[in-house]
């Protein structure tokens, strides 16, 4: 089974519909799919649920998808980066989801395991339990509530990594690791963009993080922007 396609644009083709949930990885703009973002933005695809763990900035990443108003409904942990998001939301043209960051990474990683919901104490107590079914459990730390969260499982799953083989086993480079593992396990289809791609046994099998079993394409990007929200340096 060939993994590799010519283009992120023809790695979505046939896979991408509207109305589909489409999971991406990345934190902040650290170890996102940039090509492939772009490629959904002009596939033109609309009514998406984007589950992420933000929604880019204005111009860059998610954001691209908020401009062009392909995004019905988020599920993030964080939108505080751009302005477009900020309007829609406020103007009730963008529906969200809050969710805790560990809670939201479960979730996804959930769904690729194949448990449809959990407990968790994140979120007791709050707007976050807000609908959903609670449950006290006895323990260690004495009886406490829990409340049930719901896995992610998405229609599509896109990822960015440094480096694959042709079977699709994935390393990432340090912090743009992030959320891409448990988001390329809960997609259905799963599309990793990668800056290398070798040949296979070209990767210790201990260096894998991961496996190709979860990978269903690849697509080559060897020089992506890897921009920076906010540049922080010392003063001169």
């Amino acid at each position: 089974m060939n993994k590799i396609y010519p283009s992120a644009s023809a790695a979505l083709a046939d896979v991408v519909k509207d109305g589909q949930t489409i999971a991406v990885g990345g934190f902040g703009l650290c170890g996102i799919p940039e090509a492939l973002i772009a490629a959904l933005r002009d596939s033109g695809v609309k009514n998406l649920t984007c589950v992420s763990n933000n929604a880019g900035v204005d111009g860059f990443g998610l954001g691209l998808l908020l401009a062009t108003r392909q995004i019905r409904k988020m599920i993030s942990s964080y939108v505080g980066e751009n302005k477009e998001f900020e309007r829609q939301y406020l103007s009730g043209e963008l529906e969200l989801e809050f969710t805790p960051q560990g809670t939201l990474a479960e979730r996804m990683r959930a769904g690729g395991a194949g448990i449809p919901a959990f407990f968790t104490r994140t979120g007791v107590g709050t707007i976050v339990a807000e609908g959903k079914p609670t449950m006290v459990f006895d323990g260690v730390w004495g009886n406490k509530e829990y409340v049930m969260e719901r896995s992610i499982r998405a229609d599509v799953a896109l990822v960015k990594a440094w480096k694959a083989d042709k079977q699709g086993n994935l390393v990432y480079r340090r912090t743009a690791r992030n959320f891409n593992p448990v988001v390329a396990m809960c997609g259905k289809v799963t599309i990793a963009e990668v800056e290398q791609i070798v040949e296979n046994g070209a990767i210790d099998p201990d260096h894998v993080h991961t496996p190709g079993i979860f990978v269903q394409r690849l697509v080559l990007n060897p020089h992506p922007e890897k921009r920076i929200e906010n540049r922080t340096v010392r003063a001169k």
